[in-house]
């Protein structure tokens, strides 16, 4: 696969989802390295750690969900230079993996087994809504802690704020933990609440509305999105080999 090749490729996939952000900084490449793909690395954050990774796996090109944002001062310059050194090519997605239909909270959804997507979660008026699924057999407060954990490999802080079986769920991967988002699952009857970073005030909120709240990493409750864009890659370009770069579960201790 050649890099033009990916080009057009992402904008089949994403459609609207490129329009909407292409201003805002939310898409596109770091470096761009070898012209020919033969090998893609993906992991939720381009860090020097994750291009050093996937250079020992021989990648032309790593794919990831953030970007090294600015106000992780000195880290992007630090991860141009390491991709420069490699010759290798770096790309992420951030709010169209979100909301694209195959993105980061579907891909939680399918990693739990809802039975059913009612909702995708999207970005409208600003604004970003949860998606919403529908487990057709409930789940117990504990069932649904220890699936996400096996899922995410990872401990998953828990708040259970009401008896009721767990039926329906509102995921907002990441960082996800703003009140209005939460009131919008609420208000949706949701029984659950999914997300990947909390404050005081979620946490609060999530217990005087009364809906569960489940928080894992903002790191792995990403990742899977990262994961069907590339398998979506490889639909197209079979020949492409895709490798997954282990990051260190530095925000929740390894299940």
């Amino acid at each position: 696969m050649k890099t033009s090749d990916f080009e057009k490729l992402m904008t089949q996939l994403f459609g609207k989802w490129l329009k909407e952000f292409e201003d805002e900084g939310e898409y596109g490449f770091t470096h761009k390295g070898k012209k020919e793909i033969n090998v893609i690395a993906y992991a939720t954050n381009l860090t020097p750690e994750t291009v050093e990774k996937a250079h020992s796996r021989g990648a032309d090109m790593l794919i990831t969900h953030h970007d090294a944002w600015d106000f992780v001062y000195g880290m992007k310059e630090g991860c141009v230079d390491e991709l420069k050194k490699h010759n290798i090519t770096h790309y992420f997605t951030h709010y169209p993996l979100d909301f694209v239909e195959f993105g980061t909270s579907t891909a939680l959804f399918e990693r739990i087994e809802i039975d059913e997507i009612t909702t995708l979660s999207t970005f409208k008026d600003n604004e970003e809504i949860p998606g919403i699924g529908i487990f057709h057999t409930p789940r117990s407060f504990t069932e649904l802690k220890e699936q996400l954990e096996h899922v995410m490999g990872e401990t998953v802080q828990a708040w259970k704020n009401h008896d009721r079986p767990i039926k329906k769920v509102g995921i907002l991967t990441g960082a996800g933990n703003h009140t209005a988002i939460i009131q919008y699952a609420q208000k949706q009857n949701c029984d659950a609440y999914i997300t990947g970073e909390r404050t005081l005030y979620s946490v609060q909120y999530a217990k005087f509305a009364g809906i569960n709240l489940y928080v894992g990493s903002h790191t792995f409750t990403e990742i899977f999105g990262v994961e069907n864009l590339v398998l979506r890659i490889q639909e197209f370009y079979p020949e492409v080999k895709v490798v997954n770069i282990e990051e260190d579960h530095i925000e929740s201790g390894k299940f």
